[in-house]
């Protein structure tokens, strides 16, 4: 298998073949998820420590689950928890990580770059389960295993990312894998949640719904990130979802089979209307959950494989 990174702490390091691998693989652990034996060894004698700076429960709960479906021993830190809500520095947590001899390290920090310095810091693979507005990888990867498996393929497709685009490191990371893939991406949201720069990313910008979903394969809406605005962004959350929230008349420009998603956790009747969110044939919201236990346990089991041969390569 193609997979030469030593952490995964972004999309953007990723080649197009370590990407297919990872998803590749993951379609093996899909199988392995859905049968009546769901473990394997791949981690076993591994240790898996979360580290979570910010509320989560779809993501921790994912990580877990992956983790101790491949053998690792596991140990959740929260915030609470830490002893950096008693002023001890990042640098110092993570000396006190490396006297615990973790081998996976997954890590959500509201600050973007503090995954990076923890990995220039610990003697393990780390995993950015997301930080501040930068990335969030395995999101953008699940959404692509979900998009495969769905479409049949992962490139040439035309995919629309709507709403907070600006606030959203999920928009981000898979703004970069589908355009590694060759897709063509829209962007749907007001002029005030598009970041600066729009234009140099390669992405037709739209401020009309129905212009923005026109003939798409993919219509991705993305949650409001209201713990990051510190300003009127919108004018209310009636006359957004109004705009701009995905409702059966605004689908209707997408192509007949065009797939919904959505990262959640969903505002339902803000960003998406709920009948659709739960409509069978056009949502793939559950199947995103799904294959988000797959991808992580894909991506830590490769991780875990190039760094137990560096540790050979060392001991050597």
């Amino acid at each position: 298998m193609s997979f030469r990174q030593d952490h995964l702490l972004g999309i953007e390091p990723l080649a197009p073949d370590e990407i297919s691998t990872i998803l590749d693989l993951a379609d093996d652990y899909v199988a392995l998820s859905r049968s009546d034996d769901k473990h394997t060894e791949a981690l076993k004698g591994l240790t898996q420590i979360n580290m979570f700076f910010e509320n989560s429960t779809r993501t921790q709960a994912s990580f877990e689950l992956a983790g101790k479906r491949l053998g690792a021993d596991v140990m959740n830190m929260g915030l609470e928890a830490s002893s950096i809500k008693k002023g001890e520095t990042l640098i110092d947590t993570a000396m006190t990580l490396n006297a615990m001899h973790p081998d996976l390290l997954v890590v959500r920090h509201p600050h973007s770059g503090a995954v990076d310095l923890l990995s220039q810091k610990v003697n393990c693979a780390v995993l950015n389960a997301g930080d501040g507005r930068h990335e969030h990888p395995t999101q953008a990867l699940l959404d692509a295993l979900t998009i495969r498996r769905k479409k049949g393929r992962l490139h040439r497709l035309s995919i629309a990312i709507c709403g907070d685009i600006a606030h959203s490191r999920v928009a981000r990371s898979n703004l970069i894998l589908l355009g590694k893939m060759e897709n063509r991406i829209r962007l749907v949201g007001p002029p005030t949640l598009m970041p600066s720069g729009i234009g140099e990313l390669g992405c037709e910008v739209y401020e009309d719904m129905a212009e923005g979903l026109k003939d798409v394969d993919v219509v991705m809406m993305l949650r409001l990130q209201k713990e990051r605005m510190d300003g009127g962004f919108i004018p209310s959350e009636r006359e957004y979802y109004h705009l701009y929230g995905l409702d059966a008349e605004k689908l209707a420009h997408a192509k007949d089979d065009a797939i919904v998603m959505h990262p959640g956790p969903m505002n339902r009747g803000v960003e998406i209307d709920g009948t659709l969110a739960d409509d069978i044939n056009r949502s793939v919201i559950q199947e995103q959950v799904e294959m988000g236990v797959a991808v992580r346990m894909a991506a830590m089991d490769l991780l875990a494989r190039n760094l137990q041969a560096r540790r050979r390569d060392g001991a050597a």
